[in-house]
């Protein structure tokens, strides 16, 4: 079997809506798993955040879980 080409793009641009896309994916495929299986993942990301030891780096997780969060609720 062959290793897919995960790739990103070397500009900006291109990476921020590649990042975009990923995080409207996760928020779609929480949706789809239901409300009981959604929470238990949002809160493994949580507490995923919460053992991370840069700050800046659990900063930025932490946005980009909100950011998600609030997506779902929609």
């Amino acid at each position: 079997m062959s290793t897919p080409d995960f790739s990103t793009a070397e500009n900006s641009q291109q990476l921020a809506q590649e990042v975009s896309c990923l995080k409207a994916m996760i928020t779609l495929m929480l949706q789809a798993m239901g409300q009981a299986d959604a929470g238990r993942v949002i809160l493994k990301m949580e507490k995923q955040i919460a053992a991370l030891e840069d700050e800046a780096q659990a900063t930025v997780f932490a946005n980009t879980v909100k950011q998600i969060k609030q997506a779902y609720r929609q």
